[in-house]
């Protein structure tokens, strides 16, 4: 198959007509078999309707390393759905067969960002919240470079509210009130709350946070403790059809909020191991997360005792839209949020400060 080239005069830094390179410089972007143009969508396209950017199943192909390398992924938890796709492709072998020897470590992001700006941990899988847009303006070297996921039409995993005597859903009043939730500030929710709250007289500086463990968030919310809270899969069921509770809003449909981010050792050091662990994620997500995989039962049973959950549960909320790729202005939105809550200041790093997109248009064949 002829070499698909990136002239030298385009702004890619990955372009050039020399073989592939283990750094940052120019590189060769080939056509990947099985990747066509569905393979690639506009970053600029924020429609919630927009179709996930897919290969055909078990493409892009792998293409081993000449020699293997260690990779260790710290991620929050091991249990949550959207860490499904590096748990199936670790348990597949779609890692090695990259000539990756990947590790999985619990930690959480404050800790992890640290060690991945220094080179003691290769990747992260969270989100860019407040947290990595302070490191990187410190001087961290760390970029968002894959995206995970974005909500099912059908999902209520959002910001839900109790209603006050005389409210309706969408008459509720959220300014001088109490929300509860995991993270608390500086959180990638802070994006969509925001669009929800200027629906409902209320602002990001207008509300009360409570940080709250994951088991007390609900309870919380049940037993009057704070006024509205931000209920993920599968809590959100609880109290869904239950009356005096309403969904206001969750995160924008057709727009991943977190996913991969990289430091210095795969941005800069080992690139063509940083474009393999993507392509064998992106691998992972055309063959078993492509579309609504929880209608296959022998695989929802395969992922339940996977990240050991009840089926019963995974299966009580839609499949989520596994996506791999980073819209436009994200990060932008993300940092507008971050700074009316008062936990970022000065100007909002550009994109090319927080984002590339090169890898994952590398890993299949896309060239800018």
């Amino acid at each position: 198959m002829t070499a698909l080239l990136v002239t030298a005069g385009c702004s890619s830094p990955y372009a050039g007509n020399t073989a592939p390179k283990t750094g940052p410089g120019n590189r060769t972007i080939r056509p990947m078999e099985g990747c066509s143009t569905s393979s690639w969508t506009d970053p600029a396209d924020l429609s919630p309707t927009r179709t996930p950017a897919r290969c055909e199943p078990r493409a892009p192909v792998a293409q081993p390393l000449s020699q293997r390398r260690k990779i260790t992924i710290a991620t929050g938890t091991l249990s949550a759905e959207y860490v499904a796709p590096l748990e199936v492709a670790l348990d597949k072998g779609e890692f090695k067969a990259e000539g990756l020897d990947v590790t999985l470590r619990v930690l959480p992001t404050p800790d992890a960002l640290p060690l991945l700006a220094k080179g003691d941990m290769d990747a992260l899988w969270a989100a860019p919240e407040a947290a990595v847009m302070n490191g990187i303006r410190g001087g961290f070297d760390i970029k968002w470079v894959a995206g995970n996921f974005s909500p099912d039409p059908k999902s209520k995993s959002g910001l839900w509210v109790k209603l006050k005597d005389g409210e309706t859903a969408s008459q509720a009043r959220l300014a001088n009130r109490t929300l509860g939730t995991m993270i608390g500030k500086g959180s990638v929710i802070a994006y969509p709350v925001q669009r929800t709250l200027a629906r409902h007289g209320g602002g990001l500086d207008k509300i009360r946070y409570q940080q709250l463990g994951s088991a007390d968030v609900l309870t919380a919310l049940q037993n009057g403790g704070v006024d509205s809270a931000w209920l993920l899969d599968p809590v959100w069921r609880k109290v869904a059809g239950t009356p005096g509770y309403a969904f206001l809003g969750g995160q924008p449909l057709g727009e991943p909020l977190g996913g991969m981010l990289y430091g210095r050792t795969l941005l800069q050091d080992d690139v063509d191991a940083g474009v393999a662990l993507l392509r064998a994620y992106i691998r992972t997500v055309n063959t078993y997360f492509s579309g609504d995989y929880k209608r296959n039962e022998g695989f929802t049973t395969y992922l339940a005792k996977l990240l050991k959950t009840d089926k019963r549960v995974l299966e009580s909320t839609p499949s989520l839209r596994m996506d791999w790729e980073i819209r436009a202005g994200t990060t932008m939105r993300l940092q507008s949020a971050y700074e009316a809550q008062g936990v970022t200041k000065g100007t909002p790093l550009p994109e090319s400060r927080t984002v590339n997109r090169a890898l994952y248009e590398e890993a299949v064949g896309h060239a800018p």
